[in-house]
């Protein structure tokens, strides 16, 4: 796909999906526990598909994809669906990405989990058990994920569930945000010294659940906004007590690029901010938000903001190598940068006379985050369709407001 925006104006109404996040976990209470009738704005992203056919398939084989959050999730789910067996597998890649920590540790707490290939990752072999096990030692700087898995299907053991960390925490407004939800279900979540302790579900409260917007989605219209000679986005629909760690894309984004935001009721209206003066250098550290830190990064490179993001360690271990991925594409950019396990810096610019070709490596993050390149200079998304797992009307949402967007 070839992008291209003649003018550098933006102006528009863009309707994100339902958070991604949000809707996976209220998939899995609603099958877990009574009251939740009805799901409304659930992202119509393909991880969020694939977790709720997953939730209702009768067969033993269950086939994830690429959909790290559903292999975590349905991990501890299905370790508890007493006397169902399951093979849980899913891509190339997502046999590449570790879940031993959260196996090991249901496994402690009564489950009966094997790794079917390579030991510590999928596929698994899940025979559903019961817990009475009250307690467990967990790493919590490795992915929030494995955390929220547990907390979701604590409720169901008889006493719940004491949780300690024995790292510090990681991408902590996740975890946040699954307290959240459990407490909308009539669950007690309380936050320890280094733990956290959910008590078994006593009284289900029956609810309508409204799914927020995606802040992860909406990142990449900042930086479109960024970017822009000119420019008013509305996007709906956004809550300014958003549980959404990826929310403060606001802040971020104001301090550092010039971007204003302003709320009518639940519309998010950005605008650019013209008497604003850029940094030469800026230095964010993303351990609550690595979501966005490609959006961050590549935002840097095209305004010529030198820049060091770091408490990025989970990146290695997402869709692709997220962090020596954007390094090769960046580099293509005229971008020089140097990374290392926990972090990237932007160190210098050079001119590219030839408009760069952006490999996506089957992550939907790589090819949103170079997207609003093309208000710069033409740009070049290779397999376009990745953009399917969280946001699929992205493209043609960029057409609403003026791209050019060519197969």
């Amino acid at each position: 796909m070839t992008l291209i925006h003649h003018s550098g104006e933006i102006y528009g109404e863009i309707n994100i999906g339902g958070s991604k996040s949000e809707s996976n976990r209220w998939l899995i209470l609603q099958k877990l526990y009574p009251g939740i009738q009805v799901i409304h704005n659930i992202s119509d992203s393909e991880d969020t598909q694939l977790l709720r056919k997953a939730l209702s398939k009768k067969k033993q084989l269950v086939d994830i994809h690429h959909a790290g959050t559903a292999m975590r999730f349905l991990t501890a789910y299905f370790a508890f669906q007493e006397d169902k067996e399951i093979e849980l597998t899913g891509s190339a890649r997502m046999q590449q990405r570790p879940i031993e920590p959260l196996v090991t540790a249901l496994n402690k707490i009564g489950a009966n989990i094997e790794d079917l290939k390579k030991e510590g990752f999928p596929p698994l072999k899940i025979n559903g058990e019961k817990s009475n096990i009250e307690e467990i030692d967990v790493e919590a700087n490795i992915s929030s994920q494995y955390i929220s898995a547990l907390m979701l299907v604590a409720p169901t053991f008889p006493n719940g569930l004491r949780i300690n960390f024995t790292t510090p925490l990681t991408s902590k407004p996740y975890i946040e945000m699954t307290k959240a939800q459990l407490e909308t279900i009539g669950v007690e979540v309380k936050w320890l010294e280094n733990g956290i302790k959910v008590n078994p579900l006593k009284r289900s409260i029956r609810n309508e659940v409204i799914v927020e917007s995606d802040w992860s989605s909406a990142s990449y219209w900042f930086s479109i906004a960024a970017f822009s000679k000119e420019c008013q986005i509305c996007l709906k629909t956004y809550k300014k007590d958003s549980l959404q760690g990826d929310a403060k894309i606001v802040e971020i984004f104001e301090e550092n690029f010039g971007v204003k935001t302003y709320w009518q009721d639940n519309t998010l209206i950005l605008r650019k901010d013209y008497a604003f003066v850029a940094k030469n250098y800026i230095e964010l550290d993303l351990n609550e938000t690595p979501d966005i830190a490609q959006t961050i990064a590549v935002t840097c490179a095209g305004l010529q903001i030198k820049a060091k993001l770091t408490g990025l360690h989970t990146l290695k271990f997402k869709e692709t190598d997220r962090l020596l991925a954007l390094q090769n594409e960046l580099k293509k950019c005229g971008v020089e940068t140097i990374i290392d396990d926990n972090s990237i810096e932007i160190v210098g610019f050079e001119t590219v006379f030839q408009p760069p070709s952006i490999e996506t490596y089957n992550d939907h993050r790589m090819a949103m985050s170079f997207a609003p390149f093309a208000l710069i200079n033409k740009i070049e998304i290779k397999n376009p369709e990745v953009v399917g797992k969280s946001y699929p009307n992205f493209w043609r949402d960029l057409e609403k407001v003026g791209f050019n967007v060519l197969y």
